[in-house]
């Protein structure tokens, strides 16, 4: 786009990015009454305290932008970037308004315009430095398993205590030191599955199943993943690992990158057709979400609309599954209390809030404690503990709090990024020697005899 103005309509100036956000998103907009049901809900406005951090006032910046009232970079882009796209306002909305879908649409024009007016001034490096990570990085998985040999190498070898001991990260990024600190321990590149192999159920088959492994939790997590695999085997599942799938785009649409995330929908929707599985199963609230909403992202689109809507219908979180095929085969009594931490995806978006619950549950021995606020956002939101770290460590310590006062000795998510943060909220709370935070898939793997 030019983004050169257009000819005022009833006295108000319109740029082209005006246009396509009122064209994406303002009939959407319109549907909020403004009646504050969601304020309670929002993290963001219960830190900061300020309207423009709230649901409401960010739909209503939106709608200002679209008609021209307010200018769409120097007002609307820092509170949409500020938003962690949690999506509690949407469970607490009393007229069903699609906040995500907004928030979406304003993504991609500030994306756009942005995009537009780095053309202009920012060097060349600058301006490749998203496409090397969210375009040449995540949808390779060779690429990303490199990456997490290396992450591998770097703990086998004892450099991660030297780079420690001389803070060269902190100095770098103090995000990125304080994460570095948290990150699970890998497992030998050796022990990881491949792309395109099949498992075969354990006893009589039930289900067969195409396993999304993700872009994170297959270069990093690759062990819980590979525990993932064997549980699904145990409830009788054959499990396929599609070779040609890609990223889930999740990141690239939080991003503004629309038409990258629908490129990648189409490469896992024609990558998961071929496998011929009953279910598309994941274990990463966040991603989970992204392929749950690829008939939204391609709805517009006739030759994909309908392929979408069959793939949403198919896909499903590993404990809807875990649930549905159980019980689990436990052969271990677990030792301490255990609470959980809801993934927003998982809960506002994909709407599995109890089967994680029943699974802790009916672990021999565990005594399940919920924590309070256990559905309100740890901050972590894809990348925005990095973009936003004070702001982020603010609405963690609170949940911190809330963690400490059940007793837990174990924190347990359902998402890579959600694991990490609850990780360094344990590391932050001072309480690393009596509490662990692992993913749901670790404690049902060791409850069941699975390493």
């Amino acid at each position: 786009m030019s983004g050169v103005a257009a000819p005022k309509k009833d006295g108000i100036q319109e740029s082209e990015y005006a246009r396509k956000l009122r064209q994406l998103s303002y009939d959407e907009a319109n549907q909020c009454v403004q009646c504050g049901y969601c304020l309670p809900a929002c993290p963001t406005y219960e830190s900061m305290g300020r309207e423009s951090q709230s649901p409401r006032g960010r739909i209503n910046l939106v709608k200002m932008a679209a008609e021209g009232k307010v200018d769409i970079l120097k007002d609307l882009a820092e509170p949409i970037d500020l938003c962690l796209g949690c999506r509690a306002c949407e469970v607490a909305c009393p007229v069903n308004v699609p906040y995500g879908k907004i928030y979406e649409a304003a993504k991609e024009v500030i994306a756009e315009q942005q995009r537009d007016e780095q053309r202009k001034t920012t060097t060349k490096r600058k301006m490749n430095f998203r496409d090397l990570t969210l375009n040449q990085l995540f949808p390779y998985h060779k690429r990303l398993r490199a990456t997490g040999n290396m992450v591998w190498l770097y703990q086998k070898t004892g450099l991660n205590k030297l780079v420690r001991k001389t803070k060269i990260i902190n100095k770098i990024s103090k995000p990125m030191g304080q994460f570095e600190k948290v990150l699970p321990p890998l497992e030998s590149p050796l022990k990881r599955y491949k792309f395109g192999d099949k498992y075969a159920p354990i006893g009589e088959k039930k289900a067969r199943v195409a396993f999304f492994p993700g872009c994170i939790m297959d270069a990093i997590m690759y062990k819980t993943n590979r525990q993932t695999i064997e549980l699904l085997r145990s409830v009788g599942c054959e499990v396929v690992i599609p070779e040609q799938q890609s990223c889930c785009g999740a990141l690239h649409a939080h991003q503004g990158l629309t038409e990258e995330a629908r490129k990648l929908a189409k490469e896992n929707i024609v990558a998961f057709e071929a496998s011929g599985a009953d279910y598309y199963i994941n274990n990463a609230g966040g991603c989970g979400a992204a392929l749950r909403e690829y008939d939204h992202l391609l709805k517009d689109e006739p030759d994909w609309k309908n392929r979408a809507k069959w793939f949403v219908k198919k896909s499903k979180d590993v404990t809807e599954l875990l649930v549905e095929l159980g019980p689990l085969p436990f052969t271990k009594e677990w030792n301490g209390i255990i609470t959980y931490q809801d993934s927003c995806h998982l809960r506002n978006v994909q709407g599995v809030i109890d089967q994680p619950r029943k699974l802790l549950r009916s672990i021999p021995g565990a005594s399940f404690i919920e924590m309070e606020g256990h559905d309100r956002c740890c901050a972590s939101g894809g990348i925005y503990n990095l973009l936003h770290f004070d702001e982020s460590m603010e609405i963690l310590d609170k949940k911190m709090k809330n963690a400490v006062k059940t007793k837990a000795t174990t924190i347990v998510t359902t998402n890579p990024g959600c694991l990490l943060q609850m990780r360094l909220g344990v590391e932050r709370s001072g309480i690393g020697n009596q509490v662990q935070a692992l993913h749901i898939v670790e404690v049902l793997a060791e409850a069941c005899g699975i390493k």
